[in-house]
């Protein structure tokens, strides 16, 4: 199963790289129509100009759930090193009879690596919902600058299909084609979700009434407004961000309850051969049973 765990992530990394950094795949060339007011928002400029800049994001998304996960489960386990309350299996074995991994890691690294297997996995669904609707920014007519006298707009403004209709970067052009649905609000919500049902899961009320919902709700709520910003700059329209936010949110609560199990460790209960011993015994051992014998019609006597 790990070999198979291996080659599965193996594979989502490579579609990955081919997705976001070689033109192997290429949008869906949708056309436009002529002074379309849903398309003709200013341009907002380079990611890089956004109010959420991209480094802040990727960053929040790379470190704020290790930086979580492992501060929780080390608290978890120094609190629970002496007793069976959590870590009730024995150590696993990595190889043979030398090598053993502390069920605080194993647990560190297996919600970990369910995470980023789920940010890539959600990463590949937004490319390829991206690629295959080619939907248009709303600021993809000031990117693209038609030539309406050439395209026939001027008197009588009609659908334009023409792949070379634009004349600006095709870099610009290129991304602006690409926004349904919003990888930055699918990213945001992904991760807000899978960190909010690891906090309420693994600390509850054991961290005050309030401190696990407050934090878990502060999370949904930065991801949340992180889509409203890519609408508010004319990045992306509404229904790019509420796809992506349904997307992101809809892979993480696949994970959290399918693969992690809402991050509850199954109890594994090991039977000693003297327990399994005296079950036999048990089990051989003549039962004590009650029967009620008439002995005339109008008594009973009663037999063990």
């Amino acid at each position: 199963m790990l070999y198979f765990q291996v080659v599965i992530f193996s594979a989502t990394v490579m579609l990955l790289y081919y997705c976001e950094f070689t033109d192997t795949f290429s949008p869906a060339q949708q056309g436009f129509l002529c002074r379309d007011p849903a398309l003709t928002k200013p341009d907002p400029g380079p990611e890089q100009d956004s109010r959420v800049q991209p480094v802040i994001l990727y960053s929040v998304l790379a470190g704020l759930p290790v930086v979580l996960i492992s501060g929780v489960e080390l608290v978890i386990f120094l609190l629970h090193c002496n007793s069976n309350i959590l870590y009730e299996q024995e150590k696993v074995v990595v190889m043979g009879d030398c090598c053993y991994v502390n069920p605080m890691v194993r647990r560190t690294f297996r919600f970990l690596g369910v995470y980023v297997f789920g940010l890539f996995t959600t990463d590949i669904f937004v490319n390829a919902g991206q690629l295959v609707t080619g939907c248009l920014a709303p600021h993809f007519l000031s990117v693209c600058q038609p030539n309406y006298t050439a395209l026939g707009c001027l008197d009588s403004p009609h659908f334009v299909s023409q792949e070379d209709a634009c004349t600006g970067d095709p870099d610009d052009i290129m991304r602006a084609r690409k926004t349904f649905p919003s990888k930055e609000a699918a990213l945001s919500v992904y991760t807000a979700v899978y960190l909010a049902v690891y906090v309420m899961s693994c600390v509850g009320s054991r961290g005050g009434c309030l401190t696990a919902p407050l934090f878990s709700l502060s999370l949904v709520s930065l991801a949340v407004l992180t889509g409203i910003n890519r609408v508010a700059e004319y990045r992306n329209h509404w229904s790019d961000v509420i796809a992506g936010q349904a997307i992101g949110g809809a892979i993480a609560v696949f994970l959290v309850v399918f693969v992690v199990q809402y991050f509850k460790k199954r109890a594994m209960v090991s039977v000693s051969p003297s327990d399994t011993a005296s079950a036999n015994t048990e089990d051989a051992s003549p039962q004590r049973t009650e029967h009620i014998v008439p002995q005339s019609p109008g008594s009973f006597t009663e037999v063990t």
